[in-house]
C-alpha cells in the first residue's frame, strides 16, 4: 500500500496539509499500539508496521522534496542512489556557484548576499518550468514526460540545495 493509500488522498505534489494531518491523527489512534494490548501477536505486529508507516508517510507529506521522491519512486521514474546526468549548461553554472562559494570570505557579507542572489536565482529558473505541475497537478495523471520534467527539478535542485547547505554552514 503507498501512502496516497494508506491516507486515502489523492496523488498529489501539494496534498491538502489540513487533510494529512486529520488523516495523521485519525490513522494514529486507530492502529496505535497501544490500543493493541489485548491483541494476538500478529495484530500488535501488524498494528507497528502500519503506525510505522503512518508515521514515514506523514513525514514525507510534510516535505515537498521528500514527497517529489516519493512519487517518482512510486512512478517507476526514480531508483535509490540513482545517478543522473544534469545538462552540462546546468552543471557548469553551478560550478561557477561553487567557484564563488570557495572564494568568500565569512566577513564579506555583500559577497554573500550576492552569491545567494544568484542561487536564488537559479532555484526560480528551475521552478518556473514545473510550477503548475508542482502546485495545480493530480500526480496520478502526470504523463511521464511531465514526470520526467519534475525528476530533472528534482535533481537540479538537490545541487542546488548542497551548495546553500555549504553555504549557510561555512557562513
Amino acid at each position: 500500500m503507498n501512502y496516497f493509500e494508506l491516507y486515502n488522498i489523492p496523488c498529489s505534489f501539494q496534498p491538502d496539509q489540513s487533510l494529512v494531518k486529520k488523516k495523521f491523527y485519525a490513522l494514529s489512534r486507530q492502529y496505535h499500539p497501544d490500543f493493541f494490548g489485548g491483541a494476538t501477536e500478529v495484530e500488535k505486529q501488524e498494528a507497528l508496521e502500519i503506525s510505522a508507516q503512518v508515521n514515514k508517510a506523514y513525514k514525507v507529506f510534510q516535505n515537498q522534496d521528500e514527497l517529489i521522491k516519493y512519487i517518482l519512486q512510486l512512478k517507476s521514474l526514480l531508483e535509490e542512489e540513482e545517478k543522473y546526468s544534469l545538462p552540462p549548461e546546468f552543471l557548469m553554472e553551478v560550478m561557477e556557484l561553487n567557484e564563488q562559494v570557495m572564494e568568500l570570505d565569512k566577513s564579506d557579507i555583500a559577497g554573500i548576499k550576492a552569491v545567494l542572489a544568484v542561487l536564488n536565482e537559479l532555484e526560480n529558473n528551475i521552478y518556473e518550468p514545473i510550477e503548475a505541475v508542482l502546485t495545480h497537478s493530480d500526480a496520478a495523471s502526470c504523463t511521464e514526460k511531465t514526470l520526467l520534467q519534475v525528476k530533472a527539478y528534482y535533481f537540479k535542485k538537490k545541487y542546488l540545495d548542497r551548495i546553500r547547505g555549504e553555504l549557510e554552514a561555512g557562513f
